[in-house]
């Protein structure tokens, strides 16, 4: 049994689409020794960051040609048993779609995105959604949104919750606080943010309601860290920053890479996540699992990801911001509680679970039965 996977995304920097596609790859080769696995990668570094056992094929990162002709040729000659792509399928695709839309941000918040962005993705998620066999998405909340825009989703959307990878889970403390003063020159303490420089992450607030905290109790002498590559609008963020009263204290790493990302989580006081929308949110999780304390927005799906393992604010509230950022600085008996919550619900994610669930659908889209070694391999839990 053979299964082509649209892994453009690996290598590219792109966030949460990457991160998804990486990590399945990774788990599909732990748990089904049987079947093949084909990846279309967009740079041949890429094959590094896939298991050895994945075959990869060479496509372009222009999506033009991408999504007009290669991938479709490459499945022509290759003969899977299905495609899987994220929200967009290639044309005249000659196989079963099984499609990952996470959220459709575009259609409930296109002032996010730039025109010719919303444009783009309101034609070809509209046309993936309608050709494709079966649907995931990470999230009731996004599975929900989904079906509300395009109704010809119901029946075959299924919910694949994201994970955390195994790469994130606590160290000393202390010694990754030094690592990133070695690294970035940020001393602590430090609060953190993560996620691509754009509206609808909502750092512009969060610089606000980070001002109002320091304003609030000056004898605080927290720094905030924004982690993420720049964006659609990234300019409005770094000014907002540059004009802040507190401009020395706030500070942009750019991309960081795994190992990183882990330090910083360890090493500051809190995560806060202000995003307006996310169809999951996977940082969220990555902080709980490092053993961080988190505070994020209560709208879209990131209070069923978080549950009650954070503190929830409204991200549109500059003062409901500052009062979650206090709590978590202030009370330290709060901060303890929340980190030890937030590793437990962390654990409660396994990529190799969601892994299994994807395999189970493609082997539906196939007409085939998924093997018994699939079915009782053991799932590696969160750590």
């Amino acid at each position: 049994m053979r299964f082509a996977i649209d892994a453009h995304a690996i290598g590219q920097h792109l966030t949460g689409n990457e991160v998804y596609i990486r990590n399945l790859l990774r788990s599909f080769c732990a748990l089904d020794t049987d079947a093949e696995f084909v990846a279309y990668l967009a740079g041949a570094g890429a094959a590094q960051l896939v298991p050895e056992t994945v075959a990869t094929r060479i496509v372009s990162r222009n999506p033009f040609l991408r999504l007009g002709w290669q991938l479709a040729a490459h499945v022509r000659k290759d003969r899977p048993r299905l495609l899987h792509v994220q929200y967009t399928a290639p044309l005249a695709c000659p196989v079963p779609v099984v499609a990952s839309v996470h959220d459709v941000s575009f259609l409930e918040h296109p002032e996010f995105f730039s025109p010719a962005r919303v444009f783009q993705l309101r034609r070809t998620v509209r046309r993936t959604v309608r050709s494709a066999a079966r649907i995931l998405t990470p999230s009731e909340f996004s599975r929900q949104s989904i079906e509300k825009h395009y109704p010809e989703a119901r029946g075959k959307t299924e919910v694949v919750p994201n994970a955390v990878s195994q790469n994130f889970r606590p160290v000393h403390r202390d010694q990754a606080r030094e690592r990133i003063r070695a690294l970035f020159g940020i001393p602590s303490p430090f609060l953190l943010n993560v996620g691509d420089l754009q509206p609808r992450k909502n750092q512009v607030g969060l610089i606000r309601a980070f001002e109002e905290a320091m304003r609030a109790h000056p004898k605080l002498t927290h720094r905030l860290v924004l982690v993420g590559q720049n964006k659609w609008d990234a300019p409005a963020v770094r000014q907002a920053a540059e004009r802040s009263p507190l401009a020395n204290r706030i500070h942009f790493t750019g991309y960081v890479d795994d190992d990183q990302l882990r330090l910083l989580y360890n090493a500051c006081d809190a995560f806060l996540f202000p995003s307006f929308y996310e169809g999951f949110g996977i940082p969220i999780l990555e902080a709980m699992a490092c053993g961080c304390a988190v505070a994020c927005s209560k709208a879209a799906a990131m209070p069923e990801v978080a549950d009650g393992a954070a503190i929830f604010f409204d991200p549109h509230s500059i003062s409901g911001m500052m009062r979650a950022i206090l709590d978590l600085v202030l009370d330290a008996e709060l901060r303890s509680r929340l980190e030890r919550l937030g590793q437990n619900r962390a654990a409660a994610f396994s990529w190799d679970r969601a892994a299994g669930k994807t395999l189970e659908v493609y082997y539906e889209v196939a007409g085939a039965s998924m093997p018994a070694a699939a079915h009782r391999r053991p799932l590696r839990a969160a750590r």
